[in-house]
Order: C-alpha cells, then sequence, then structure tokens
C-alpha cells in the first residue's frame, strides 16, 4: 500500500485529503507542521508527500529542503499544495526541488490524479530499484 504524508497546518484542509485519498486505497499520515513531519518522515517512511507551503514554525520550503539534504529522504517525491499560486511562486517551488505544484483551493480528483499518477511512474520505479538491491547476484 503506498503511503502518503499531508502535512498542512488546517486540519480541514487534511481531512479533505485523507477521507479522499483512503477511499482510493492510500495510506495516510497526518502531520500540522513541518517539524512533526520532519521527526515522523523518519520513522513513517512514506512513499509520497503533500506540503503545504506556508506553515507557522518550519514553512514547506524548509521542510523541501531538509528531506532533499538527507539521503534516506532526498528522493521521496513531493507535492506543493498552496495558496500561492502566481507563476512566480509556483516557479519558486519547482526550484526549491518540488516535484509538482497544485493550487488551493483544489479538486481532490485533481490531487488524486497527481498521487496515482507519482506511485505508477517514481513510486514503482524507486521499489523496483531496491528489489534490484536486495536481490542476490548469481
Amino acid at each position: 500500500m503506498t503511503r502518503v504524508m499531508v502535512i498542512d497546518d488546517d486540519r480541514d484542509i487534511r481531512f479533505v485529503i485523507r477521507m479522499n485519498l483512503e477511499a482510493e486505497g492510500f495510506d495516510i499520515i497526518e502531520c500540522a507542521d513541518g517539524f512533526s513531519a520532519l521527526e515522523a518522515v523518519q520513522t513513517e517512511r512514506p512513499d509520497i508527500i503533500v506540503c503545504d507551503i506556508m506553515m507557522p514554525g518550519l514553512d514547506g520550503y524548509g521542510v523541501l529542503e531538509e528531506l532533499r539534504s538527507r539521503p534516506g529522504t532526498a528522493t521521496i517525491p513531493v507535492v506543493f499544495l498552496s495558496a500561492k499560486g502566481s507563476d512566480r511562486e509556483i516557479w519558486t517551488g519547482w526550484q526549491a526541488g518540488a516535484d509538482y505544484y497544485l493550487t488551493k483551493p483544489f479538486d481532490p480528483e485533481e490531487l488524486l490524479a497527481f498521487v496515482r499518477y507519482i506511485e505508477e511512474t517514481q513510486v514503482a520505479t524507486l521499489r523496483a530499484h531496491v528489489e534490484d538491491a536486495d536481490r542476490p547476484e548469481i
């Protein structure tokens, strides 16, 4: 089962994402802020992260920078989900290292499509590499 970590300080947003993704068979991990997310990512090992940008304390950019700096989390696909929707802000998100960017308000079906696409492409590829690395050479 694909594990999706949702990082957003808005409980209602987390609830909407949880309900929609769980209904489609995803395992959801919720975090209300960047600091708790960085702690949880080490033990929960998500396959995909959906992260707000504007949060108190450590914002989404700080979370992404920290994730990309750690060998164990550097390749986890990250979707920024933010009210920051200008072309410049979206470009800044991509330059920071986000794999995808959706703006709020968002269509849960669109988010589901992004998560499914990531699952079918990036997550499947990463799992195949891990399985190949675990196989003994003959």
